[in-house]
């Protein structure tokens, strides 16, 4: 492996890697003579190179000095295996034993297949249902930096895409205790009951039709990707998901959200939250229980006797 191929293997610079190795050699960690063998290779401008290729050794050793996501991902599996082998003797990769020597079998994207449907069938809030997608990459790792970027990005990246604002600039600039329903267009108990004050500070309540039904399709659509990827067995990780929900966005020719947005969620929760105290004195006065209209309805009933 060269060294650009391993700056893809782990997400880092060229140089990044030329720098760790130099240290390898230096620290007398490898002899560089045993790990490197010279390649001719073919270059895009069709003239031929000898270029130097790095043995598994030079690979690993590498791996673990590289300050990078992926290799961290790599330290922890290496880790795993080392400490089974250490307690055990030996170590075993089951699930590929078990589909012809590939962890990517024909059962893999099968269940894969059948995760991403249930995901599409589930009551789940649509950025859930994306962050639930991203949960299923081949190398899918909760406490990733990566993992928590996209989780925490998603939503207002949804939100951005249909109305040019996040969800915390929708509730900011929508919420008046003066509007009707103080600018919400649904509720948990629309239309004829109370607004609570749980219902304020969640941004789709404040969504038109129009911008709920495209969220909607948005959604729908990207589900779409998702089942036509486990079809044809390419298998995601947790970066090519998170790059394909941006160009996915890019394609329907929407923006992409560049930062994290003016407002942030803990300002827009007490701005609405503050917006709340003063409609619900309006809401008290104005609003009806089912018990104000049935007796309503007897009063009508008892003057159409008289």
């Amino acid at each position: 492996m060269t060294q650009k191929m391993m700056g893809v293997l782990y997400d880092v610079e060229t140089h990044t890697i030329n720098y760790h190795l130099k240290k390898v050699f230096t620290d007398s960690e490898l002899e560089e003579s045993s790990v490197i063998r010279n390649f001719r290779i073919t270059a895009t401008d069709g003239k031929n190179y000898n270029t130097k290729h790095y043995n598994l050794s030079a690979i690993i050793a590498v791996g673990y000095k590289v300050n990078s996501e992926r290799a961290v991902q790599f330290r922890k599996w290496a880790t795993t295996i080392i400490q089974e082998f250490t307690i055990k003797g030996y170590s075993m990769d089951d699930e590929r034993l078990k589909n012809d020597g590939s962890v990517l079998g024909k059962q893999y994207f099968e269940e894969q297949l059948q995760r991403i449907r249930e995901i599409r069938l589930s009551e789940r809030k649509f950025y859930q249902k994306i962050t639930d997608i991203y949960a299923t990459s081949i190398d899918y790792d909760i406490t990733a930096q990566a993992t928590k970027r996209f989780f925490a990005t998603v939503q207002n990246k949804l939100h951005w895409a249909i109305h040019g604002q996040t969800a915390a600039e929708v509730i900011v600039d929508r919420v008046d205790h003066k509007k009707d329903n103080m600018g919400l267009t649904t509720w948990k108990d629309a239309p004829n009951g109370k607004i609570q004050k749980f219902d304020v500070s969640v941004a789709k309540n404040y969504l038109t039709e129009n911008e709920m039904s495209q969220l909607q399709r948005l959604v729908t659509a990207y589900l779409d990707v998702a089942e036509d990827m486990a079809l044809r067995k390419i298998p995601m990780t947790m970066q090519d998901w998170e790059k394909r929900l941006n160009r996915f966005i890019e394609a329907t020719d929407r923006e992409i959200l560049k930062d994290a947005g003016k407002v942030t969620a803990v300002i827009a929760k007490a701005h609405a939250e503050s917006e709340f105290e003063k409609y619900r004195i309006i809401q008290d006065r104005l609003f009806e229980s089912d018990f104000d209209r049935m007796i309503k309805q007897l009063e009508l009933k008892n003057v159409d006797k008289e």
